[in-house]
């Protein structure tokens, strides 16, 4: 009975990821799945539908067709609506049913695009994955859209030799100047409501980037249109703020070599994360700002964040610098890589309770989604962080900022 829930939500399903990533872009994204499950993907789990509408049908998938196929009336409806809609794409993905009958999607794709000139492409969920897993896909395969399937390397030459011309320029113009620090440019991926919910968010982002001498090229994809999307590969570095933006970062760095690093510039830890981007940024590797030369310890954390792994190992490491002993507990798929030494990864409801009892203490605070606070020991302590993904809409009025003064108010309003 691990995969039984019986307190806890679960997280955010892999096609409301993908619904969330494309959300703003312009594009019509069709889901091949029954009719009346278009409110979860766009009520409740996106809370931008209370502000502007966006092109997300269902195909209205009914038990015959599911059989028999009829691939033709998918094929024709997707056609139809294109047509009166003009997207600025088409992306299709699956439910549960069409990925167990083998529906062929990449053929249904090269068909619609075919026929309507608008670009098409599948996204493979099947409704069994949480949403970093969609919205990952989603940003991996629009990127492939839009900067070349197949062999990004020799699709991409020429650009990315004009990018080292421009590059050479620039640094040209720097030391010709005697400027100390010339202007970054950076692509933030993986920023979507489902991790950072508060409508603050993504302009605190800019800010902080902004005031430290970087450029924000593109968001991946709130505030930004898809041909600021575009614009991707001028970037000199890619901020990756949450696990569903790492696949698109591979593929960034495939395409035109730009480095990675994964993080939010969350209270004291963020200036070690910026540091991090200037060092990618001229030539440095990529990967997570966090953990280089933790070392595991057997002492019981004072701290304990749940949830996504991006975003809690860089409050962890935020609390870390306020001299508390921290563990993360990653509870999202895609978190192996983007964990620090000595953090877990629980799949489950009894694998979150029961590893939740070993770590805690009396006085043990956790910093989690308010639900949370239904399976913790007696004695610990809750900071709530509500998150979109996991509880819903329940909590909407009480979304953090993350940017704006880190999440402790616990310890330091006590004084410790």
């Amino acid at each position: 009975m691990r995969q039984a829930y019986r307190i806890l939500p679960v997280y955010t399903g892999d096609v409301s990821g993908v619904c969330s990533a494309l959300y703003e872009l312009g594009g019509m994204v069709v889901m091949h799945d029954p009719s009346g499950c278009n409110s979860t993907y766009n009520t409740h789990d996106e809370i931008r539908w209370y502000d502007r509408d966006s092109l997300i049908f269902l195909s209205g998938l009914c038990e015959p067709d599911a059989i028999m196929g009829n691939d033709a009336k998918f094929i024709e409806d997707v056609v139809r609506a294109a047509q009166e809609f003009s997207p600025a794409f088409i992306a299709l993905c699956n439910s549960p049913i069409p990925y167990l009958t083998g529906t062929d999607f990449a053929g249904i794709c090269r068909i619609i695009e075919h026929r309507t000139g608008i670009p098409s492409f599948y996204i493979p969920t099947n409704g069994m994955h949480d949403y970093i897993s969609g919205a990952g896909l989603a940003f991996e395969k629009l990127a492939e859209k839009l900067f070349g399937e197949g062999n990004p390397e020799s699709a991409q030459v020429d650009r990315k030799e004009s990018g080292k011309q421009e590059s050479g320029r620039r640094e040209s113009d720097h030391q010709e100047s005697g400027r100390e620090n010339r202007e970054i440019r950076v692509n933030i991926l993986g920023m979507t409501p489902l991790d950072y919910a508060a409508d603050t968010c993504c302009g605190s982002l800019r800010e902080i980037l902004e005031a430290e001498g970087f450029r924000v090229v593109s968001v991946w994809a709130m505030g930004d249109t898809l041909e600021q999307l575009r614009k991707a590969g001028d970037a000199d570095v890619n901020l990756v703020v949450s696990a569903s933006g790492l696949r698109a970062a591979r593929y960034l760095q495939k395409c035109f070599g730009t480095p990675w690093v994964a993080g939010a510039p969350v209270g004291i830890a963020a200036k070690e994360l910026l540091e991090r981007l200037r060092q990618a940024a001229a030539g440095g590797e990529s990967g997570p700002f966090y953990g280089r030369g933790r070392e595991e310890t057997r002492d019981l954390p004072q701290c304990i964040v749940i949830g996504e792994p991006v975003l809690s190992c860089s409050i962890a490491e935020d609390c870390e610098a306020k001299d508390m002993r921290t563990k993360v507990i990653a509870a999202t798929e895609e978190s192996e890589s983007l964990l620090r030494p000595g953090d877990l990864i629980c799949r489950g409801e009894e694998e979150i309770e029961n590893t939740l009892k070993v770590l805690c203490k009396p006085g043990t605070l956790v910093i989690a989604d308010p639900m949370y606070g239904y399976v913790l020991p007696e004695g610990a302590e809750l900071e709530e962080a509500p998150h979109l993904a996991f509880s819903g809409r329940i909590y909407r009025k009480r979304f953090r900022d993350p940017f704006q003064g880190g999440f402790i108010t616990k310890g330091e309003s006590d004084g410790t």
